[in-house]
């Protein structure tokens, strides 16, 4: 297994891979718990660049020609940039009072998604995912990583704990609420 940043044709593969991640809050952006609209919704924004969500912003992991997982990162400082054309889209296709809160701030690079794919998961690929994310972020260019999970996923929570990431507070994003980890 390789760990790579992603490729505009790696689109279709990542887009349902991370939609895993982000299901129900893709539905509450589309107002409609359709999978196929929403891996749409998702797949457009992976394939544009200059967003939260593009590829440009993506790592994959790829075993024999295939990706099995797939991270959606990005320097927390840049959100209100990235998330533009997202809100835009949104209010202008689904819902005009769309208005997310702020998941991530400065200081932070801020894992948005990660997901692998259903036929490899419990074999260790979002361990070794993140602790390449830490490998590059953290111990060679001397980032934070931050990501939130959800309080009814203690699984997800637990592995985090365990690599080294440390509850640092709770937020808010589109009415769940979150706690905020991070690693340093």
């Amino acid at each position: 297994m390789i760990i790579r940043k992603a490729k505009k044709s790696d689109s279709a593969q990542i887009a349902p891979i991370l939609l895993l991640a982000m299901e129900d809050i893709i539905y509450k952006f589309i107002k409609k718990e359709d999978y196929a609209s929403a891996k749409d919704f998702l797949q457009h924004f992976i394939e544009q660049e200059n967003n939260q969500y593009s590829y440009q912003n993506c790592y994959v992991a790829e075993a024999e020609n295939e990706i099995i997982g797939a991270v959606n990162l990005y320097n927390g400082s840049d959100l209100e940039v990235l998330r533009n054309p997202i809100i835009e889209y949104v209010r202008k296709n689904f819902n005009p009072d769309f208005d997310p809160e702020f998941e991530t701030r400065a200081g932070e690079f801020y894992i948005d998604s990660l997901g692998v794919n259903p036929n490899y998961q419990g074999k260790g690929i979002g361990s070794k995912i993140l602790r390449f994310l830490i490998d590059e972020f953290v111990h060679k260019n001397n980032h934070v990583l931050g990501l939130l999970v959800e309080e009814d996923n203690p699984l997800a929570k637990n592995l985090y704990l365990k690599i080294g990431f440390k509850v640092v507070g709770e937020k808010t994003l589109v009415g769940k609420k979150l706690e905020h980890l991070q690693i340093a």
